[in-house]
């Protein structure tokens, strides 16, 4: 199905939600043109129509922070587009990753509102990197990746033996302890979870079995 024109205001104009590709968080909101319009789906980067200065303009042409365009959408009365894309850098320009920053509860950090997976690894990151912290995810990390996988190896031993036939409330939690290890293992080899996100997109639309054929090709023969 081919998508549909926007419904321009009587500006020419209409509003542009941008929204993380990998985490769903909702990064910024702009105009746009029918020239702006044009040139985000020619080019793949986002393009506006600045109201203030009454011109074009591409999202990160100064700053180098592009927005790389997954998806478009056009909402039900095509009065407004949706745009998917993968921010290459801070989005808002303030140098905060959104734009959408300002809560109830007061300013945060500048960050969106993201999965608590996201959040996790934020907190894992600020724990690895303080000199004053002492916590479990700062010794686990300090004593390296041997220990890494143990606890790895040991959280899947519970999970394994609760999954079956567990209470529920411990299926849930063992499977969150083992979760918990794994973002610490990739903050210990500094992959970003976003990748991880990145992979799981890109195999949507995959069926599994060719996704394995795909990776058993890759492997080096046996010698």
């Amino acid at each position: 199905m081919p998508l549909p024109e926007p419904a321009w205001d009587d500006r020419g104009l209409v509003a542009a939600v941008v929204q993380d590709a990998d985490t769903g968080a909702v990064l910024m909101l702009a105009w746009m043109n029918a020239e702006a319009w044009a040139m985000t789906r020619a080019s793949g980067e986002v393009h506006f129509f600045s109201r203030s200065r009454n011109a074009l303009w591409k999202k990160g042409e100064t700053s180098g922070n592009v927005l790389r365009v997954v998806e478009l959408r056009v909402d039900c009365d095509q009065d407004a587009v949706l745009v998917k894309a993968r921010p290459e850098g801070p989005t808002c320009h303030t140098g905060a990753t959104a734009c959408f920053f300002h809560g109830e509860a007061g300013d945060d950090d500048g960050a969106p509102p993201v999965h608590i997976v996201d959040k996790l690894e934020r907190v894992l990151h600020a724990r690895r990197d303080s000199a004053e912290e002492k916590s479990y995810t700062k010794s686990l990390l300090a004593k390296g990746m041997p220990k890494i996988l143990e606890k790895i190896a040991e959280e899947h031993g519970e999970l394994a033996a609760e999954l079956p036939s567990g209470e529920r409330a411990k299926v849930v939690h063992e499977t969150a302890d083992l979760l918990f290890h794994v973002m610490v293992g990739l903050v210990a080899r500094d992959i970003p979870v976003a990748e991880v996100w990145q992979e799981l997109s890109r195999r949507f639309g995959t069926s599994g079995h060719v996704e394995k054929a795909a990776r058993a090709k890759t492997r080096p023969e046996p010698g």
